[in-house]
């Protein structure tokens, strides 16, 4: 036995006990699938909630029992996950045309058809399908003679968000598409008598928004009990923030700080820190109306889903705030935390986790990366709520800078090797592994008053110059050498001599943790891969949930791509290679692919379920 699980039995004598009975205290392993990124023999241009059932029969043959999910939510037409315009409704991208809940489908088919022809899967969504699906969705709506009742029940349940979600989404529609903050004022006010006038006027498309939330419901219930069925849980994202120009803002700007945007502070990563657009929560408004607006938000998300991950965990506690007139170039650099008082932090994200805790049976599931306060890892640890523990970040920072061993990650923790906002493992090994971003010097020489160009033409050379990776120099083999070459004191130049003593030898450091002597340093392989996800499931964490990509890893699915070209999401920067990827290989082929004897042999060798 790798562990005694009586170190995962504390969590039922937690706040979180009752969460935890219901999904069960057992290591499990799992994998993380953004549904754009999958399809099936019937999908039209991108995966739909139909395919889900395919990657729970996946699981099965894998032994696998979390399917993670990337946020689902409504995003209108921008398509990123985390900047959607509504945390309530689900994205009609993601209908099964196939399956809609409707008397008679057959006279539709030739034209779904058709669509299907026309958005044949290619290496990246085509979000495009997103306007045909909902003009043959618009068509089948116009043709009922008759909605059933359970469809009005289903509004009434929802009436908190439905109704001004499909306002707003017809509203968005009539100003092509623009923001609510450019609509005439009466709009953009929400004026009473405007906007009943509009309701009149536009009665049929308002209720064919609230139809097709109605119809994804109805899929993705039958979905999840499919799921459950088969032993496998469903791990949804629920985005921490949602878009300034949101149906929620629009309805409920008391709940938002309109004068501020949120983001994250600089850090090792992002040398300039993130400024994301989505306003900042105004927690005193939110509560003085009974939390109603986080209460309603998880009890809708409980029909989908039996865990949900808390985006952006720290900003519960406080969140990087930045003035909305600060110019846009100098991203996160000029912000402050939301609450300003350290010393109120740990009570002020307790007070809104107990409200969470209280209100659904989902297990919650922290994301808690980034820059994280004390009171994060402290209040995980005493609610029993899992954080993140990534595989190539647990080192001994400051210290040794060695790797840590499986048993010193969190048993409170889910392991992964790569999350969606970072490189893949093979990505990172062959390209990032032992560089530089060049921004982070930028920044260390800015912060330190070092000469930029001085540092650069004398400590490094460039690995990547298009990506502005750099390598340390040969001949500074040792951070001695760094002081030597800058002509400081280890006082002076320590920036330069951690930096170096953290990823000058970060790979041999990494084949060391994989105990693989005789792994090439510079090639990705099979075994090397493996070795990798070996290790991330052989850690004390009770989950180990995996990246896709990196499990397609295994195979050679990827032969031929630029791996820069590899990943989900790259975090602050618009780009058209975000949130589109598209895996190799299909669901279908996928049941049938070689890799699944060799991961359901590494999940019973990690002793996870």
């Amino acid at each position: 036995m790798l562990y005694d699980e009586s170190i995962y039995m504390k969590f039922l004598e937690s706040k979180t006990k009752k969460q935890w009975e219901k999904i069960g205290i057992k290591r499990r392993a799992g994998v993380l699938v953004p549904l754009f990124s999958v399809y099936s023999s019937n999908s039209i241009g991108i995966g739909d909630v139909y395919d889900i059932k395919l990657i729970a029969d996946w699981c099965k043959k894998c032994n696998f029992s979390i399917i993670q999910l990337l946020p689902l939510n409504d995003t209108f037409y921008k398509f990123t996950p985390y900047d959607c315009i509504s945390t309530f409704a689900l994205d009609p991208i993601y209908l099964n045309l196939f399956n809609l809940k409707i008397p008679d489908i057959k006279k539709f088919l030739p034209v779904i058809y058709k669509l299907k022809e026309n958005f044949t899967i290619k290496k990246r969504v085509d979000y495009g399908i997103k306007k045909e699906k909902l003009k043959i969705l618009w068509n089948i709506y116009e043709s009922l003679e008759k909605i059933p009742e359970e469809f009005e029940d289903f509004v009434d349940k929802n009436n908190f968000w439905i109704n001004d979600y499909a306002i707003f989404s017809v509203l968005k529609e009539k100003n092509n598409e623009k923001s609510w903050e450019d609509w005439e004022e009466e709009f953009k006010n929400k004026n009473s008598e405007k906007i009943d006038k509009f309701q009149q006027e536009n009665f049929d498309r308002i209720n064919f928004y609230r139809w097709l939330q109605w119809q994804i419901y109805l899929q993705f219930k039958e979905v999840k009990e499919y799921v459950n069925k088969k032993g496998v849980f469903i791990f949804g994202d629920l985005p921490f923030l949602v878009s300034r120009d949101s149906a929620d803002v629009w309805a409920n700007k008391e709940f938002f700080k309109m004068d501020l945007t949120a983001g994250a502070p600089p850090d090792m990563y992002f040398a300039k820190g993130q400024r994301w657009g989505m306003p900042p929560y105004n927690w005193e408004k939110i509560e003085e109306k009974n939390y109603i607006y986080l209460k309603e938000k998880l009890k809708y998300a409980e029909n989908f889903y039996d865990m949900f991950r808390i985006d952006h965990f720290v900003g519960l506690f406080r969140v990087w705030t930045i003035k909305r007139d600060e110019p846009e170039n100098t991203y996160g650099l000029n912000g402050v935390f939301d609450p300003a008082d350290e010393s109120k932090w740990e009570e002020h994200g307790k007070k809104i986790i107990n409200v969470m805790i209280e209100t659904t049976e989902m297990l919650p599931c922290a994301e808690d990366l980034g820059v994280v306060p004390a009171c994060s890892f402290k209040t995980l640890k005493e609610f029993s709520i899992t954080g993140m523990d990534v595989q190539r970040w647990m080192r001994d920072w400051g210290k040794t800078y060695e790797f840590k061993k499986v048993d010193e990650y969190r048993e409170n923790s889910i392991a992964v090797v790569s999350t969606h906002d970072m490189t893949p493992l093979i990505t990172w090994w062959e390209n990032e592994a032992g560089s530089v971003d060049i921004l982070l010097i930028e920044k260390i020489c800015e912060e330190h008053k070092f000469d930029f160009n001085f540092i650069l033409n004398n400590l490094f050379d460039y690995k990547d110059e298009k990506k502005n990776r750099l390598i340390w120099k040969k001949h500074i083999d040792n951070p001695e050498q760094v002081l030597k070459t800058l002509g400081k004191s280890r006082d002076d130049g320590w920036m330069f001599y951690d930096l170096h003593r953290e990823i000058y030898d970060e790979k041999q450091k990494f084949l060391k943790f994989l105990g693989e002597g005789n792994l090439d340093i510079k090639k990705v392989t099979y075994e090397f891969v493996k070795s990798a996800l070996l290790k991330v499931g052989e850690t004390k964490s009770i989950f180990s949930i995996q990246n896709i990509f990196d499990l397609l890893s295994l195979g050679s699915y990827f032969k031929n791509w630029d791996k820069w070209d590899l990943r989900i999401n790259t975090p602050g920067i618009i780009s058209e290679k975000n949130w589109n990827i598209v895996i190799p290989v299909s669901l279908d082929e996928l049941l049938k692919a070689d890799i699944n004897d060799e991961i359901l042999n590494m999940n019973k060798k990690t002793e996870r379920i």
